[in-house]
């Protein structure tokens, strides 16, 4: 094979706890353990990472083999053996890895349970959620033979890094976004789409960042064709004809004569479409319409079958303009209403998203709205990416120009903040990304006069709770971190972060568990607290207020708070190695674990993550 077409891993990262449990579990005296989750979640990386050089014996169930005896161990045992000898000649094995124990014919699977009641091979085995398995590999953590550890999909900001790695470079939040949202966590999938992309020539830098952006329709590649066959495969017209409709239109309201039910039933009972209610809830204050839609039931399948349509097809289906704008409008109302309600949790708002997709001009209202509501979700870098998209058509709209700079300015972005600064909010945020609490807060009380909730909560952000006393909604739960700081309540704070964070606050959750550390008298709840806020953190796209600033340090081994504190003064990794007398591929390993730690990007993100927030004077040459 050429170099070039070598392809190197992806680095392995967002397990780190995972991994020290699998890693306990296989060491001296330990079972073992099982490990399931959806498929192309990570499950085979994470245990390659553990078992990396114990001379671990590895085996896999197949498909093409499930029917033959024995089949996976056929390279460990001779021709022909009992399965009482299998057990025997395999019991002096010190660790076994069986992948896709799910697939393993129904002797393996006897094999691999007699050697968990004998408990003299540590094993870890693999099987993938929902698929059949055998009974002799469920009941190794069902009769509780074995501990089970069942991963999730990665998160959004996890899959980030593996997608920046992947890239060689930054990708737009959106784009991340999207290609989060089209993977459903599947790694396998992520990695075939983003290679996709790379060979077409998709992946546009942005002017403004710099950072690579696509734009456009998804890249109909083998493994997104095995994953909606099925979809493809339906040969009813009636059945079709629905699945394009939704495809070129969802979400679409369902009144009783819109569809025929039959036909959406049973596309719903075979898990294609999804109904449920227009974003926003029952109360929401939204255009007249019906309160329930019909979605398709992944994201994958809209721009399937957009692809599969001929350009006639296309141009009946497509959503009328008006039609759109109405659309759009539900979606904006939907998300005001949550942000008056206090309630910001992950909400459903397709149309706006296919509009960037498709490189659609987004109407700035819209944008600001999007861009505010990533924003008090923590969501700081995607936030400032709606703000931008609705800056492309509207340069000076007030809005949009607010929410980038108030991002950027939580984000440690001076520089775009200064650029977009242009009021009140934004100057006290600006301030504060410099280190200025004094005029942070002297900012925000020449804006006193605002009725917005949220811009008298900044003062609590900042550590100020008397400058929000009796300004905010008394019953709310962003009065109750206010009255908790302000009595320095560290149980109170505690308190009122599992609130905000089950709003949807991930980011004021964070600054409320950090503030509750400086404010525990016992070392263990403070730890705790700490750790709960550097979680939360890790999830926020780089935020660097001032409530964060220092907390990450407890997140990190003694050796390498060492190091980032001496990386954070400004010194390379070559004179860090020096001081503290380590090579220099060490003090690598070590700040790219810490990176991983405190939810880092890079280098830059250290000074605001180790110390009081503010920032370090440059070295002299």
């Amino acid at each position: 094979m050429p170099a070039a077409a070598l392809e190197l891993p992806w680095p392995f990262t967002g397990r780190e706890d995972e991994l020290g449990l699998v890693r306990r579990s296989l060491t001296a005296g330990r079972p073992g353990i099982v490990v399931t989750g959806p498929a192309g979640c990570g499950k085979t990386r994470l245990a390659t990472e553990a078992v990396r050089g114990t001379g671990c014996i590895h085996v896999a169930g197949t498909p093409e083999t499930r029917d033959l005896p024995l089949a996976a161990f056929a390279p460990l045992l001779p021709d022909t053996v009992s399965l009482h000898r299998a057990v025997q000649l395999l019991s002096g094995t010190k660790l076994l890895m069986v992948d896709d124990a799910h697939l393993l014919d129904d002797v393996s699977a006897a094999l691999v349970h007699h050697l968990a009641v004998h408990g003299r091979t540590r094993l870890l085995v693999l099987a993938t959620d929902g698929a059949p398995a055998p009974g002799a590999v469920s009941r190794l953590w069902t009769g509780e033979l074995l501990p089970r550890l069942a991963l999730t999909p990665l998160p959004p900001e996890e899959s980030a890094r593996l997608l920046v790695a992947g890239a060689g470079g930054p990708l737009e939040p959106l784009t991340v976004d999207r290609l989060h949202r089209l993977s459903r966590g599947d790694l396998r999938l992520l990695r075939e789409l983003l290679g996709a992309l790379h060979a077409q020539g998709a992946l546009t830098p942005s002017p403004d960042t710099g950072e690579h952006a696509w734009r456009g329709p998804v890249p109909v590649t083998a493994a997104v064709r095995e994953r909606t066959a099925r979809l493809l495969r339906r040969t009813c017209p009636d059945e079709r004809e629905t699945l394009d409709r939704l495809a070129f239109a969802e979400p679409l309201p369902l009144p009783a004569d819109a569809f025929d039910l039959r036909i959406l039933e049973r596309l719903e009972s075979e898990g294609l479409i999804e109904t449920d209610d227009l974003p926003g809830g029952a109360d929401a204050v939204r255009p007249a319409g019906p309160a329930h839609a019909v979605r398709l039931a992944h994201p994958l399948h809209g721009p399937v079958l957009r692809a599969a349509a001929g350009r006639l097809r296309a141009g009946r289906l497509a959503r009328a303009p008006r039609e759109r704008e109405h659309a759009l409008d539900s979606e904006t109302a939907a998300l005001e209403h949550r942000i008056a309600h206090a309630d910001v949790r992950d909400l459903p708002a397709p149309v706006g998203e296919w509009l960037v997709a498709e490189g659609v001009a987004l109407p700035p209202g819209h944008a600001a709205v999007r861009a505010r509501f990533c924003r008090l979700r923590g969501r700081l870098r995607e936030a400032g990416a709606w703000a931008r998209e609705g800056l492309r058509g509207a340069p000076d709209d007030t809005a949009c120009r607010r929410e980038l700079a108030l991002a950027a300015a939580q984000t440690g972005d001076v520089t775009t903040a200064s650029a977009a600064a242009d009021d009140q909010a934004a100057q006290a945020w600006l301030a504060a990304a410099r280190g200025d609490l004094t005029a942070a807060l002297k900012a925000l009380r020449d804006m006193s006069g605002d009725r917005d909730p949220y811009a008298r909560y900044e003062a609590v952000r900042l550590g100020a709770p008397a400058e929000a006393a009796g300004r905010l909604p008394a019953d709310g739960v962003l009065a109750a971190h206010a009255t908790a700081l302000a009595h320095g309540d560290p149980a109170a704070l505690d308190r009122a972060a599992r609130d905000l964070e089950q709003r949807g606050f991930l980011l004021f959750a964070a600054e409320a568990h950090a503030q509750a550390a400086r404010a525990h008298r016992a070392p263990g709840a403070a730890r705790t607290s700490r750790t709960r806020a550097a979680a939360l953190a890790r999830r926020c796209q780089g935020a660097r207020t001032p409530a964060l600033s220092g907390l990450a340090l407890g997140e990190l081994t003694a050796r390498q708070r060492q190091i980032v504190t001496l990386a954070a003064a400004g010194l390379s990794n070559r004179e860090i190695a020096e001081q503290l007398t380590l090579s220099i591929r060490t003090v690598g390993n070590h700040l790219y674990g810490a990176y991983a730690r405190l939810g880092a990007g890079d280098r830059d993100a250290l000074p605001w993550l180790v110390t009081d927030g503010r920032q370090p004077q440059p070295r002299s040459a």
